[in-house]
């Protein structure tokens, strides 16, 4: 029992004194997933948006992909990933695999379906509850989208919310394609399996602390955002 309480102390104390190392990791998996998320925001809003916005018998095929593809394998998304970037790949004289930029590909893919996918329940939600006033009022197709859009922001922060705590924790996809290669590409997941293979128990303890907190902030964001808190 003190071993362990040493171990927690040791690493709490790594945690507050912001040892470099540990700082490195954190700012690279912040910045990796913090890149991805915006892209796949960018790509999986305007996704949802498009769905959401259509009668469900017309687009009940897109949106069975995109709920099969919101619990995608993460070591499947990191494997077509990898073979699609490698030397023999598609994309392979990009030069991308075990480099950030792979990884923020690999992250990019496993969040996008579920930006896509909340995002288009939320759009259906406020569209069924909104359509008929706004169009008595004379409205046009744009004008009912954007005010839907507006509606279901607090739907669409959930759903950025939700594609961020996905991929931060992910650890198989992105050491595929990354090669958790310390000072390059390695992340905090990817730190904590290395760290404890090594023995090192102390700092992978405090990652795991630090990821823990993160995963913390975000879903109570979510669930802020879920509950309406703030609607005013």
């Amino acid at each position: 029992m003190e071993y362990l309480l040493k171990g927690l102390w040791d690493a709490v104390w790594l945690v507050i004194s912001l040892d470099p190392d540990m700082m490195q990791i954190i700012m690279m998996s912040l910045q990796v997933s913090g890149i991805a998320v915006l892209l796949a925001g960018v790509l999986g809003v305007s996704a949802g948006t498009y769905l959401g916005l259509r009668p469900l018998n017309r687009v009940r095929l897109l949106t069975k992909l995109v709920y099969t593809f919101m619990g995608f394998p993460p070591v499947v998304a990191g494997l077509v990933v990898l073979l699609i970037l490698s030397a023999q790949g598609p994309l392979g004289y990009l030069q991308l695999l075990f480099t950030p930029g792979a990884m923020i590909i690999v992250q990019t893919v496993l969040a996008f379906p579920i930006i896509t996918g909340l995002t288009m329940m939320g759009i259906r939600e406020k569209d069924s509850e909104v359509r008929d006033t706004v169009l008595s009022l004379g409205a046009s197709g744009l004008q009912l989208a954007w005010t839907v859009i507006r509606e279901a922001r607090y739907a669409i922060m959930g759903a950025l919310v939700a594609g961020f705590g996905r991929v931060v924790a992910e650890v198989g996809a992105v050491m595929l394609v990354g090669g958790n290669i310390h000072g390059y590409t390695q992340v905090m997941t990817t730190a904590i399996v290395q760290e404890t293979r090594q023995g090192n128990f102390e700092f992978a303890i405090g990652l795991g602390l630090v990821l823990m907190m993160i995963a913390f902030i975000f879903n109570s964001i979510f669930y802020r955002l879920q509950s309406g808190v703030g609607r005013y």
